[in-house]
């Protein structure tokens, strides 16, 4: 018979190459782990965000949140009740906050309170913000401002009539292929790849800004690169200190990096926190950047931010500004995939966070507006 351990030491020599081969090869990587899911933020190194000394917390309904479920969902889902729709549509956390009382706080297929989860796009919004901080602080003139005033090494390729403004509203022109599907495209390099920094600056335009929106995270990445040498910081260090500090937060959080050895942080995605500070985050914007009469955001960058000025318009028909969705009537929303939300109306003070597991077809930004019109 031959001996446990024996048989221990040759599984270990057998996965020691896979090891090896996963931590050096983003194709690797993209094989092993497949798409992005729910986990995601165990898989990669990360650079940490302190919370603040004080954190702040929701004011709790004293009762329970009763949410009809509208019958032609009921029919659709074969759900009976309002939680159960969520579980049923793989929903891992669901809040309600409304005139700062969290109404409503769910979670489901083991998730709680405590569980970090991954922003994936949700973090274009937060990199937004910070270039609305960086512009009060003096340190960006303005989003007219060329990107190659921040990163003259992209002068040579297309790139000296691309501003910032173009970046946010992701009609800068360049080549970039957003697909997840395979492994060798740009969008796998960027996502599981280990120099970041180094496929970002080789970036080319394809056509003139301006003219076309394009939903790329390359722009977002471009961005990270700018507030990082307008600033003189890291991305993440920036961000607690501007924005997760200020605004109370009430768990610390992180932000993924591409590897150990470069720690770039992946700017179009990959923030890592808990579901109670991503609508806190709703809040900020909900109450024009400001808490406890202090501005984190200014009111002004908000309201620009928030403004529709051209055609452009996400897959599903929702108009985009500066990576946010935008409603003609005043909601607006973060979108992540897998079906990742940061919903505010601000005419009903409700701010609504989703967080799934799995990526649908499901409308959710619609179901949020019928939702708000019951409470």
């Amino acid at each position: 018979m031959v001996d446990n351990q024996v048989i221990r030491r040759l599984i270990l020599l057998l996965f020691i190459p896979v090891l090896i081969f996963i931590s050096s090869c983003h194709v690797a990587r993209y094989v092993w782990w497949n798409f992005a899911d729910i986990h995601d933020s165990e898989k990669f190194p990360v650079i940490p965000i302190a919370k603040p000394t004080l954190s702040k917390s929701f004011i709790h309904s004293d009762s329970a949140l009763y949410i009809p479920l509208p019958d032609s969902l009921n029919l659709m889902n074969h759900a009976a009740s309002f939680d159960a729709f969520l579980e049923k549509n793989n929903t891992v956390a669901f809040l309600i906050v409304r005139n700062d009382s969290l109404l409503y706080e769910r979670y489901f297929d083991g998730f709680s309170r405590e569980s970090v989860l991954p922003s994936f796009s949700l973090a274009k919004s937060f990199v937004s913000a910070l270039i609305g901080i960086a512009i009060a602080e003096g340190k960006i003139k303005s989003v007219d401002q060329p990107v190659t005033d921040f990163i003259p090494e992209l002068a040579d390729t297309g790139f000296n009539k691309v501003t910032l403004k173009d970046l946010l509203e992701m009609r800068s022109g360049i080549r970039f292929n957003e697909g997840y599907s395979s492994p060798f495209g740009a969008m796998g390099k960027f996502y599981y790849g280990l120099n970041l920094r180094k496929y970002t600056l080789r970036l080319k335009t394809q056509i003139p800004p301006g003219e076309v929106y394009n939903y790329q995270s390359a722009n977002t990445q471009l961005l990270a690169i700018v507030l990082e040498r307008a600033t003189g910081m890291n991305l993440p260090d920036y961000f607690g200190e501007k924005i997760w500090k200020p605004m109370g937060s009430e768990y610390p959080a992180s932000w993924s990096v591409d590897s150990k050895r470069n720690n770039e942080p992946k700017a179009f995605c990959c923030i890592n926190a808990h579901a109670v500070d991503f609508a806190r985050f709703g809040q900020l914007f909900l109450h024009h950047g400001i808490v406890d009469h202090d501005t984190v955001i200014p009111p002004s960058w908000i309201k620009e931010s928030l403004t529709i000025t051209n055609d452009s318009k996400d897959s599903q028909g929702f108009p985009y500004t500066y990576h946010w969705r935008v409603m003609r009537d005043g909601d607006f929303f973060a979108k992540g995939i897998l079906g990742q939300y940061i919903y505010v109306c601000p005419s009903k003070n409700i701010v609504i966070v989703r967080f799934g597991k799995k990526s649908t077809g499901f409308v959710w930004a619609g179901f949020f507006r019928e939702l708000i019109k019951s409470l």
